[in-house]
């Protein structure tokens, strides 16, 4: 069936396949109103400025609140988190601002150019890599006469071309090496890296490796051009995921060294292959570091006494008590003399399942804005004071803020009938993850900017 009506969406449905056709838009003639089209052209450079000054203004706030350490009072890790947390930006661009805004302290030229609406942060953004007080006199008159694509290119090669010290650059380069692999909004992983130039081959030629195995196996065909550089992307991508199967496989413990004669057992010989098995399970499984301590120092209201590493290191009381939270516990009975009496079964405080129930619940750190996925389990109520492990009494914190609820003063409680977490800092304030909402504003927020702008000398429309 065909249905047609004036300009709207016709659809033609031919055996379960749909094609949407849509009739033309007019296209209007931009010289038909040449004068309107130069106001609103006018109107959006100058409001353009305006934000320009704003931006800077918000840097220099920026800079003197993290100068200032606020973001310390709500438990963030970092000034951009507090930033990302609080105006509702992505952590990327506030860990930008916040690096801009520390670089334009000393870089009083480039900040008063923005602060008159003169430069983007985009702009900043670039001059400040690379920009110092004594060259950003120049670097501030290329910008003013380049794109930012421009600029962005001049910025790289300056950097490339400084006379640094060769080997203060490659540790710099060394240090700069990140790997990141984390899910997007679809469920997909993205994965993201800078690696050293020797790891990056090593990376291209397992792939490639893996890449040759899986077209000689799956027999891949391809019909077009088009279609070949999609599946050879596809197939990198499941290339990757067939290397980690492999690595996996063969594990990353410490292999024994073969005896003469273990060619001939190795077949009936399970001890290596025990060596290779992957290390898999909870942190706790994953490293053994043995933690000495007495139960009396893990209950609140106990008196510290043994507390200790393998090596007789002391540790804090609430430093054991926060171990304890998600560990592999053995009981140790001694005699009055201090002698080793037995040592009961290893068990862990969070079982594997009930661990999978709170990756299912929390999915990642529930301290306000973190949101974290390597996390530990912690107890609202710690088992050694009489608190249940169950799914409601257990939550899961990154460990930057599980330390910051056991050995910086801070408590956690569940509230209302919703059971959300508030987090009490030392100073008895709750704090709460409700998630970013914009402030009240003005009820013509660009004419309020407008005005706040000149009030400060900025006049960008004159």
């Amino acid at each position: 069936m065909v249905c047609f009506a004036p300009h709207v969406a016709v659809t033609f449905r031919i055996c379960e396949t749909e094609t949407v056709f849509s009739s033309p838009t007019p296209v209007p003639d931009p010289f038909d109103d040449c004068d309107a089209l130069e106001e609103l052209e006018e109107e959006i450079v100058i409001l353009a400025a305006h934000i320009h000054a704003s931006d800077h203004r918000l840097l220099a706030l920026v800079a003197e609140f993290d100068r200032r350490r606020g973001w310390e009072l709500g438990g963030h890790r970092s000034c951009a988190h507090w930033l990302a947390y609080s105006t509702g930006i992505d952590l990327g661009t506030a860990r930008e601002k916040v690096r801009a805004a520390r670089a334009l302290v000393d870089l009083p030229r480039i900040g008063a150019a923005m602060s008159k609406g003169e430069i983007s942060f985009s702009a900043v953004r670039a001059l400040t890599r690379v920009a110092t007080p004594e060259t950003e006199g120049d670097l501030l008159e290329l910008a003013r006469g380049c794109t930012i694509a421009q600029l962005e290119r001049v910025v790289r090669a300056y950097r490339m071309g400084s006379r640094k010290d060769e080997a203060a650059q490659e540790r710099e380069r060394f240090d700069s090496r990140s790997l990141s692999v984390f899910p997007d909004d679809d469920g997909m992983y993205e994965v993201k890296g800078r690696l050293t130039p020797e790891v990056g081959a090593l990376l291209m030629r397992a792939v490639e490796a893996a890449d040759d195995a899986l077209f000689r196996e799956k027999g891949y065909r391809n019909v077009s051009r088009e279609a070949s550089r999609r599946e050879s992307a596809q197939r990198r991508a499941d290339a990757l995921g067939l290397m980690a199967e492999r690595a996996l496989a063969a594990g990353f413990g410490a292999v024994p060294e073969k005896s003469e004669g273990a060619e001939e057992a190795e077949a009936d010989d399970e001890t290596e292959s025990s060596a290779r098995a992957p290390l898999s399970g909870t942190r706790a499984e994953r490293y053994q570091v043995l933690l000495h301590v007495d139960v009396d120092t893990l209950s609140a209201e106990g008196e510290p006494d043994r507390s200790e590493l393998e090596d007789g290191t002391r540790v804090a009381a609430e430093t054991s008590r926060r171990l304890a939270c998600d560990a592999s516990l053995v009981p140790v009975s001694h005699a009055r003399d201090g002698s080793v009496l037995g040592a009961g079964r290893r068990t862990r405080t969070i079982s594997p399942a009930l661990r999978r129930a709170l990756e299912a619940r929390d999915r990642g750190c529930r301290f306000k804005g973190c949101g974290l996925r390597f996390t530990d389990a912690h107890h609202v109520r710690h088992w050694a004071d009489g608190g249940e492990t169950c799914l409601g009494n257990l939550l899961l914190l990154c460990a930057y803020h599980h330390r910051l609820v056991h050995e910086e003063g801070w408590k956690v409680e569940w509230w209302g009938r919703e059971r959300l977490p508030a987090f009490i800092d030392p100073r008895g304030q709750v704090h709460f993850d409700a998630g970013w909402t914009a402030p009240e504003l003005p009820e013509d927020p660009v004419a309020a900017l407008i005005a706040e702008n000149r009030s400060r000398g900025v006049e960008p429309d004159y």
